[in-house]
This record gives C-alpha cells, sequence and structure tokens, in this order.
C-alpha cells in the first residue's frame, strides 16, 4: 500500500523540478551555500507542489486514464488508492508547498500559484484543445526555472527562458506522437481529446520545426556577447554537441524505436541520452566555474 501512495507523487517526474536549478548555474551563485540550500528548499517545495498537482490531475483523469494501457495502472484509476485518500494527501501537500512557497517571498509565491493556476486551467480544459495543450505544459517548465531564480535572487536570462520553453514544445510533441500511436483512434480520443485534433504526419512536421529552433536558439545564447561577458565564459559554445546529440537521441528514440511517451522516464533509462545530460551539465559548470 505504501508503494501505491509513492507512485501517486510520482516521484521520478521530480527530475522536472531540476530546472529550479537552472538560476543556481547560471546566475553565478552555485558556488554560495546559502544560495545552493536555498535552492534545494526550493526544489523541495516544488517536489511537493508538482506531486499536489498530480495527485489532483489523477483524481479528476481517473476514467480517462483508464482507456490508455499504461496510466490506468496509475493508483487512482486502478483503485489502489481511493478518492478520500487522495484527497487527504493532496492537502497535506498543499499545505507544504504554501508554507515553502511564502518562506521565499512574494515572487515566488506569485510564481507558484502561477503554476497551479497554469495546471488547473490544463486540467480543465486547455488540455482539449490541439497544440495549445502542449504550450501550457511548456509554460510550465519556464514556470518552474523562474521560482528557482526568485527562490535565491538572480534573474533568469530571457534567452534560457525561450530555451526552456522549446525544449518542452519538443518533448510534449514527442509524447503526443507516442500516445496517438500507442491508442487506435477511439482509444486515443477518450484517453485525451486533443489527440483526436492531432495526426503523425502534423506531430512530424512540429517536432522537426521545434527540434531545429532548440538548437538554433541554445547556439544564439552561448555565442552572444552579451551573455559571454555576463556569465564570464567565452567558451560556453563548446557545450553545443552535447546538445546536438541530446536532440537527435530523441528524435531517435521517438521515430526508430517509438519511444517518447514519458520524457522523465526516457532520460532516467536510456543510458546514453542520461549520460549526454550529465555530461552537458557537467562541462557547463565546468566552463562557468574553472577550478
Amino acid at each position: 500500500m505504501m508503494k501505491a501512495y509513492l507512485r501517486l507523487l510520482r516521484p521520478s517526474h521530480w527530475v522536472k523540478n531540476g530546472l529550479l536549478f537552472g538560476g543556481l548555474i547560471f546566475g553565478g551563485q552555485a558556488l554560495d551555500s546559502h544560495a545552493l540550500i536555498q535552492s534545494a528548499i526550493a526544489f523541495a517545495t516544488f517536489c511537493a507542489l508538482s506531486s499536489f498537482v498530480y495527485v489532483i490531475n489523477d483524481m479528476r483523469d481517473r476514467e480517462s486514464d483508464r482507456a490508455h494501457p499504461l496510466k490506468r495502472l496509475r493508483p487512482i484509476a486502478s483503485g489502489e488508492v481511493s478518492i478520500g485518500a487522495a484527497a487527504g494527501i493532496a492537502v497535506v501537500l498543499g499545505i507544504i508547498s504554501a508554507i515553502g512557497a511564502f518562506h521565499f517571498g512574494q515572487l515566488f509565491a506569485i510564481i507558484s500559484a502561477g503554476y497551479i493556476v497554469n495546471s488547473v486551467l490544463y486540467s480543465l480544459f486547455l488540455k482539449r484543445l490541439v497544440i495549445i495543450d502542449v504550450m501550457v505544459i511548456a509554460i510550465g517548465f519556464v514556470l518552474r526555472a523562474w521560482a528557482g531564480s526568485a527562490a535565491i535572487g538572480v534573474h533568469f536570462d530571457a534567452g534560457l527562458s525561450v530555451c526552456t520553453f522549446l525544449l518542452a514544445l519538443f518533448l510534449g510533441f514527442g509524447k503526443r506522437r507516442h500516445e496517438l500511436l500507442l491508442l487506435n483512434k477511439d482509444d486515443a480520443s477518450a484517453h485525451r481529446i486533443s489527440l483526436n485534433s492531432y495526426s503523425a504526419p502534423l506531430l512530424d512536421q512540429l517536432i522537426t520545426i521545434v527540434s531545429a529552433a532548440v538548437v538554433i536558439t541554445y547556439i544564439m545564447f552561448v555565442i552572444s556577447p552579451d551573455i559571454q561577458a555576463k556569465l564570464n565564459s567565452p567558451h560556453l559554445w563548446l557545450t553545443t554537441p552535447f546538445v546536438f546529440y541530446g536532440v537527435f537521441r530523441y528524435l531517435y528514440l521517438v521515430h526508430m524505436k517509438e519511444s517518447g511517451g514519458s520524457p522523465t522516464r526516457l532520460l532516467l533509462t536510456d543510458r546514453p541520452l542520461l549520460v549526454d545530460v550529465i555530461l552537458w551539465l557537467a562541462a557547463v559548470v565546468l566552463l562557468l566555474y574553472p577550478i
């Protein structure tokens, strides 16, 4: 039973909250112990906040989840966790999130509230709107990054915000493609209404456009003289091969292995992709914080 409650929180998805450390790394605060502790607390706060949203969504979507070959195994959809127990867990997570949010002040609290509003609007009706459904999810990733910066009082660069948004779009359209191919047309629309308006060729075009935009935007960011001066690192462009490989590897997995259903699971289970992300992160840290 405890395993079911733990699965309800979706701890594997907490890796998405790693974006909260973006402000710490790119804001030049990674060697500041106080900033590091504050970022860790902010990360824990958003883990509780995101789990709160997941529980609420699972409660609301339990019927449609039962039409999905994988999501039907979720604790609420499968009946392992009752609605009453899930509601109690949601209340506790909400209280923890509120305490953590107000610990960091008004801006962090506003961003956290924006994340909840964005998630609620998605759950209520935006998830039914083709293309907008993925864009709303991408906004949630950007809000995570902004929250991490707000927690330590640094500015999250606009270029990084755009990169984050585009990367989330890229992963989101890949997920939609996987869902569309995994389910037949009737089951797809029963599980997610917006899938009725997608087609594999359309998603392939969208993925192609966004993947190119991700790479181009990142290159423009790392070669910008203003960014190089701000970060005091003229060699950040050396990290671009890792970005290229990461995008190419994900495209390979989506098109050749028919993966992409859960980008988080893919990151944690595909060793080449995981190693690439770790090497990219290590390269960024070494270039921004030379020994």
